[in-house]
C-alpha cells in the first residue's frame, strides 16, 4: 500500500504539485492520466525517492520514505520494477544483458541463476530465446516486452509503467495492455501507470485518477471516470478541445 499525503514540489520555481493525497491498494492498478507537464512523472519519482518533496509525506507499506536516507531509498528501490516510457535498453548490450543487468549489479545470485531467471523472464513477456539480439534488432513492442521482463527480473511488489503504450500502433499497444493485466494476475503486483491513451487506461486499470493544475481532482474506476460530472474530466477523455483545460 502506498500512501501519498499533501505532496507539494516546485521545480524551477514552477509549482508542480499542489497537495496531492493519493492511496494505491495493495494489489490493484492505478493509472493517472493529464495533459503533458502536468507532473504525472514527477509524482512517480517521489515514490521511488528520486526526488524530494518540498512538504508532504509518502508511506510505502508504513514506512515515510520521504525521510529516508540514500542507504535506505537504495533499498526501497529494489521493491519496484519500472517500465520506462521509451524501455531504456543499453544498446550496447543483449536483451539477455538488459534483463538481468539489476540481478548482477546487486550480486544477488551466482551467474547461472541468473541466466535462469533472464530466460523465465522472457518467456513470460513471449519472448523466449530472445537473449542474445540487439535491442537494434527489435521491434518498439519487443523493446517494451524487454523493458518488462527487465522490470520483473528483480520479483518486485510495484511496477511503475511510465506511458506503457506510447509509440506503438493499436495492435501492438493493446498486446501490450494484455502483457500488464496478465503479470498483476499471475504476480500479484500492485501497479501505478501514467498515460495519455485513454483506450489502454480503461483496459487495465482498476481505478483512473486525474492530476489536473497540480491536483487530484478525479479519482474512480474507468466507469465513473468515463461519466464523471467534471468539464475537465470530460475534456480530456473525450479529447475535446474547448474546455477548462487550454493549450497552452
Amino acid at each position: 500500500m502506498i500512501e501519498i499525503i499533501d505532496l507539494h514540489k516546485k521545480l524551477s520555481g514552477q509549482t508542480v504539485l499542489k497537495g496531492i493525497d493519493l492511496v494505491i491498494n495493495r494489489g490493484e492498478t492505478l493509472t493517472i492520466i493529464g495533459r503533458s507537464g502536468e507532473g504525472k512523472s514527477v509524482l512517480l519519482k517521489h515514490i521511488i525517492g528520486l526526488f524530494r518533496p518540498d512538504s508532504g509525506n509518502i508511506r510505502v507499506d508504513g514506512e515515510n520514505i520521504t525521510r529516508h536516507k540514500t542507504s535506505d531509498l537504495y533499498r526501497l528501490r529494489r521493491r519496484f520494477g519500472v517500465l520506462f516510457q521509451g524501455s531504456a535498453l543499453f544498446d550496447s548490450l543483449t536483451v539477455g544483458e538488459n534483463v538481468g543487468l539489476a540481478l548482477r549489479e546487486h550480486k544477488t545470485f551466482p551467474e547461472y541463476e541468473i541466466r535462469r531467471i533472464v530466460a523465465e523472464k522472457l518467456a513470460r513477456v513471449d519472448l523466449k530465446g530472445a537473449e542474445n539480439k540487439k535491442p537494434a534488432e527489435l521491434s518498439g513492442g519487443m523493446k517494451k516486452r524487454v523493458g518488462l521482463a527487465r522490470a520483473i527480473a528483480m520479483s518486485p511488489e510495484y511496477i511503475l509503467y511510465d506511458e506503457p503504450t506510447t509509440g506503438l500502433d493499436p495492435i501492438t499497444a493493446d498486446s501490450i495492455n494484455d502483457l500488464i493485466i496478465q503479470l498483476k494476475t499471475d504476480l500479484n503486483i500492485t501497479s501505478i501507470a501514467v498515460t495519455h491513451d485513454m483506450a489502454s487506461a480503461y483496459k487495465i486499470s482498476d481505478r483512473i485518477a486525474m492530476l489536473f493544475d497540480g491536483r487530484i481532482i478525479a479519482i474512480g474506476t474507468p466507469e465513473e471516470i468515463k461519466n464523471s460530472d467534471s468539464e475537465a474530466v470530460q475534456q480530456f477523455v473525450t479529447g475535446k478541445a474547448k474546455g477548462p483545460i487550454t493549450d497552452f
